[in-house]
């Protein structure tokens, strides 16, 4: 990989699907990339939405293990590696780094707060140094409503700085589109790829110089999102915008993870799909029935669902 490739589109962080003892199924964890695969998704497997921090280490060695011997492209593949123990981080970023992954998704440390630009830094060159392989390709993960630990535009300038090429993106869960807008303004003419966290910001991240989005719901309605993504300059595409809005607000008054898995459970008619790790706890029947019901008037499906189960 070149210092100067750059990825771009659509990105989701792939739901982590568990067995009756609540160990990560793989079989069923691979078939799910594979759908997503099909409608042009690609893959930050353990992310936020794949319960990341409820999995360990060895067990995201072995799913990482299970998709590429699956036959998933490794070009296609965004893990996130961050971790509040940095030889933790290294060593999933190192063997992300070595399968050929286009790039790892890292979170900051996350469990003190209040930490300084400084300690921050210290721990992304700390990371960078440790893996050592210009392959590396860092995409920084700014989600301050979940991890408390913002990422400032000037650590984002610092990093830029000293590692350039190294540290490629961001995706900018902060759900404050000024910040997006400030570091499409700021960093995006340095060859830095801003991903917005949600599709709802797809148009205008586009509209901006953006390089996509990395999107929980890619999970479930990965098509439409995609389409707008090929499709944002036509007349349509606030439209386009307008009905992933729609969508993604019907998911997003319930706590998201379960629901998303709820509705592949539904469509899929596998239950098992709807299973998630403490401390996440699925949708109770009358949350359930009113997500159905909402998706129902929105006219939701998921294609080809019954490939998804177990």
């Amino acid at each position: 990989m070149s210092h100067d490739s750059r990825l771009t589109g659509v990105f989701s962080p792939v739901l982590t699907p568990f067995d009756a003892a609540l160990r990560p199924d793989a079989k069923r964890f691979l078939n799910h990339c594979r759908w997503l695969r099909a409608r042009g998704v690609g893959l930050a497997v353990f992310g936020t939405n794949s319960e990341a921090n409820s999995l360990s280490r060895d067990e995201k060695h072995a799913l990482l293990d299970a998709l590429l011997e699956g036959g998933i492209e490794p070009a296609a593949l965004m893990p996130g590696t961050g971790a509040c123990a940095l030889p933790d981080a290294v060593a999933l970023t190192r063997q992300a780094v070595q399968a050929g992954c286009a790039g790892v998704l890292v979170l900051p440390p996350f469990y003190y707060k209040g930490v300084s630009d400084e300690g921050l830094y210290r721990y992304f060159a700390g990371l960078i140094e440790g893996v050592a392989d210009a392959r590396l390709r860092v995409y920084l993960y700014h989600i301050p409503p979940v991890a408390q630990v913002p990422i400032s535009l000037a650590l984002i300038d610092r990093l830029l700085d000293d590692f350039p090429g190294i540290v490629a993106g961001v995706k900018d869960s902060s759900g404050d589109w000024n910040n997006t807008a400030a570091m499409l303004e700021r960093h995006a003419p340095r060859g830095f790829q801003v991903f917005c966290g949600s599709e709802t910001f797809l148009l205008q991240t586009l509209r901006g110089g953006g390089a996509g989005c990395i999107t929980a719901t890619g999970n479930v309605n990965p098509a439409p999102i995609v389409e707008l993504f090929r499709r944002w300059r036509e007349p349509d595409a606030d439209q386009r915008q307008a009905r992933l809005d729609a969508t993604r607000a019907a998911f997003q008054r319930l706590p998201m993870i379960p629901a998303m898995k709820a509705a592949i459970a539904w469509k899929s008619n596998d239950r098992q799909w709807a299973a998630v790790r403490p401390p996440l706890v699925e949708l109770d029947a009358a949350q359930t029935a009113g997500l159905r019901q909402e998706l129902d008037t929105l006219g939701f499906d998921i294609e080809d669902a019954a490939t998804l189960a177990g």
